[in-house]
């Protein structure tokens, strides 16, 4: 099921294995609280196997896959029932403090925000680690972290060619969104910066350092104006 209405959410599937919640209206805290309070109610349902919170939106992955229309229907029904009575789920996590080398070999693209926002290196810095970001929820890459609250006057479009192989730690805008790289890999996002922190620990339960309800604020260590 699928509304244009943006003031609606969106119920749609992804193939056979699973659903895709879409809720309605402009990324903020409140919304994705209630998504993570949905994804605790749902995950009970005897054909849920896992309730994954995304940004904006809640998949669930199919245990026993609804076999006939009415089955999906109903299942339609049930996500969307639970968003209209969900109540938002504040999570009570950390605050885990990031020092951050801003520009250099390690922020390679801390010029092109610069030049996009017409700000100055000091404006685009101080602006990023004014706010204190809740992790709204994981994924990407094993540890990455999904971080709301960004400054939108230093939003930056995503970069015409990706990275290849962007380095772990790399501290990055992508249009009103930052992160932080947990690995190596590609990326279109604009590094600014990096971090030494690790993120993703195997070993681990759970393996990833950062989990939804958790705060970051980054830290000035050192800002390179020059490479």
């Amino acid at each position: 099921m699928h509304n244009a209405n943006t003031t609606l959410p969106n119920v749609t599937l992804l193939g056979t294995t699973a659903l895709l919640f879409e809720a309605p209206g402009a990324l903020a805290l409140a919304p994705q609280q209630r998504i993570w309070a949905m994804a605790g109610q749902l995950q009970a349902l005897p054909e849920v196997r896992e309730a994954v919170p995304g940004m904006n939106n809640l998949m669930l992955t199919f245990a026993r896959p609804p076999r006939t229309l009415a089955a999906l229907q109903t299942l339609q029904n049930t996500v969307l029932q639970a968003w209209e009575s969900t109540a938002p789920l504040p999570l009570q996590g950390r605050i885990i403090e990031l020092p951050v080398v801003y520009g250099g070999a390690g922020g390679p693209h801390l010029a092109d925000v610069v030049a996009h926002t017409g700000l100055s290196i000091d404006e685009v810095v101080a602006l990023h680690c004014a706010p204190l970001y809740p992790v709204y929820a994981l994924g990407s890459h094993p540890g990455y972290c999904y971080l709301g609250g960004m400054d939108e006057r230093i939003a930056t479009p995503r970069r015409a060619v990706p990275i290849v192989n962007l380095p772990g730690g790399s501290v990055s805008i992508g249009g009103v969104q930052t992160g932080v790289s947990a690995s190596a890999g590609p990326s279109g996002w604009n590094t600014i910066g990096s971090t030494s922190m690790d993120f993703f620990h195997p070993e681990q339960d759970p393996p990833a350092v950062l989990q939804p309800g958790d705060c970051v604020r980054f830290r000035v260590q050192d800002i390179v104006r020059a490479c």
